[in-house]
């Protein structure tokens, strides 16, 4: 099943264990995917020998991790394989203590401040690109907080379960049997989700004030460079981020990366970190901006966590999301028929009813991808021409089960309580309406820029974008934006680089200048 390269690889990376590991596995003799998983787990155990399988009968399929004969609060109700192959060995790895996901110190005491006895139930598909961190982050509170157990469940394999669910987007995160979340989500967002639900004891007044250089808000593309960048002049420099990777991770296949024919979002994420740790800079990771205010000059931050931090120099690269229809029915509908990403959750559309809304490049990659998938794909584009490459169009145009509808306006989502059942929809040079039978909507109108916290300190456009000037300067001395949540033209990786760059070496400019504090 394991190649020998990979076989080598896990060696490796196990190399350092310093206890001891059981898989405790509970399958029945004739599940279909029986000798799959034990097949499975007997490799991967065979590359180290502080790792061992046990086996039992029973019913179903499902094994968990024992750490020194003690079990731990995860089960997997999977043959982790696919993307989930990683949550794996990370696991293994976490409960060691080690791997590079490891949350910080003030992360770690907001995990085990949680209140309550947890039991949560991520719902997954191993063709999810979305699913492992997801994985990875309840994983991660499981082993921090011994309050909070943890099954990962595939949909393939347990259908019926994800029928009475009426689980249509994965992952779908439950907690004690009640939806928490559903799709990507970081560490940070879903501890936040669990502390409101379940309550903590985190006192966020203990958290100190710190003072830096210069602190970089956002760890997308543009964000990491200005740190970066920053970090190289000698200068003390913090990176407030959700996740370093941004939007990027999300990111599936990249092609356009000067020097670099293909990568992954994954891969380039995991290269922003390897770059950004050469280099001492403090990683505020999981933990968003809540406050900003001009003090004397000083910019100061608060963030989620309680943290004050303080400096002459602020960088905003807090990027941009996907933006949402805003109409009846859409976020009623958010898993259950609404959904934002073709790659995660197609596979829930087989022979079925589908709309792509958005004829730009990602809503064409969508239908295109769809309609290998879907029985019927419909792409609703707003303009009375498609906005993607002609490349696409031209691909687009030879599916025999893909329609194009261009010049029309989406009204609102219809349902019939749990799932989406129609979409209504008026074409703008007539205003005559139309409903459109179908079983799921995959939006994608674009990008809107993450500036809202910003936008009293700083000009934001009517759309959102922080104004800047071709230095990456706002109009509040010591204060930068760069990449997508700024007016620059042309949202692509390889322009938010550089922009993190410029507006680093524009504050270190102004620094020199004594320009960084000015009211």
């Amino acid at each position: 099943m394991l190649e020998q390269p990979i076989k080598d690889q896990i060696s490796t990376l196990f190399e350092g264990l310093k206890s001891r590991y059981t898989f405790n596995i509970d399958v029945s003799t004739d599940h279909p995917n029986r000798e799959e998983l034990i097949g499975l787990l007997q490799e991967v155990a065979s590359c180290s020998d502080k790792i061992n399988c046990n086996e039992t009968g029973g019913e179903g399929l499902s094994f968990t991790i024992l750490k020194d004969g003690i079990p731990s609060q995860i089960k997997f109700r999977a043959v982790p394989t696919g993307h989930e192959f990683s949550s794996l060995l990370l696991a293994i790895l976490n409960m060691d203590g080690i791997g590079k996901n490891i949350p910080d110190e003030l992360i770690i005491n907001r995990i085990q401040a949680l209140t309550g006895n947890i039991l949560i139930q991520s719902y997954i598909s191993l063709t999810c690109t979305n699913c492992p961190d997801v994985v990875q982050a309840l994983n991660m509170l499981s082993i921090l907080n011994s309050t909070i157990h943890h099954e990962i469940v595939d949909g393939a394999i347990n259908q019926e379960e994800v029928d009475q669910l009426n689980i249509q987007a994965v992952p779908s995160v439950y907690a004690n049997g009640e939806l928490l979340h559903v799709g990507r989500a970081t560490l940070g967002e879903l501890l936040t989700k669990l502390e409101e639900k379940f309550g903590t004891n985190y006192n966020a007044s203990v958290a100190e004030s710190k003072y830096y250089d210069v602190i970089v808000a956002g760890g997308g593309p543009s964000g990491v460079s200005a740190a970066i960048y920053s970090a190289r002049k000698g200068l003390k420099v913090a990176i407030v981020a959700d996740q370093i990777g941004g939007q990027v991770v999300e990111t599936v296949g990249i092609e356009n990366m000067i020097s670099v024919p293909q990568t992954t979002g994954k891969q380039l994420v995991a290269n922003l970190k390897t770059h950004l740790k050469e280099y001492p800079i403090e990683i505020l990771e999981n933990r968003k901006i809540d406050q900003i205010d001009l003090v004397d000059g000083q910019k100061q931050v608060i963030t989620s966590l309680g943290e004050k931090l303080a400096a002459p120099a602020l960088i905003i690269a807090t990027g941009a999301s996907w933006r949402r229809l805003n109409v009846a029915g859409e976020s009623q509908y958010i898993g259950s028929g609404v959904a934002f990403c073709a790659h995660c959750d197609g596979p829930f559309y087989k022979g079925k009813r589908v709309a792509v809304i958005g004829g730009g490049n990602s809503g064409l990659e969508a239908a295109i991808d769809l309609s290998f998938i879907a029985s019927e794909v419909t792409v609703l584009e707003y303009m009375t021409e498609l906005k993607g490459d002609q490349i696409l169009q031209d691909k687009l145009k030879t599916l025999p089960n893909v329609k194009i509808v261009a010049g029309v306006e989406t009204l609102h989502i219809d349902g019939d309580g749990t799932k989406v059942t129609a979409l209504q929809f008026k074409h703008r040079n007539t205003g005559e309406t139309q409903q459109l039978d179908l079983d799921g909507i995959f939006v994608q109108i674009g990008l809107t820029a993450n500036s809202q916290i910003f936008s009293k300190l700083v000009e934001v456009n009517r759309v959102g974008e922080i104004i800047i000037d071709s230095n990456c300067r706002t109009n509040v001395p010591g204060v930068y934006a760069a990449g997508d949540v700024s007016v620059v033209p042309f949202k692509q990786i390889v322009i938010a680089m550089g922009e993190g760059s410029k507006a680093a070496l524009s504050a270190f400019e102004d620094r020199i200048k004594d320009k960084l504090l000015l009211n």
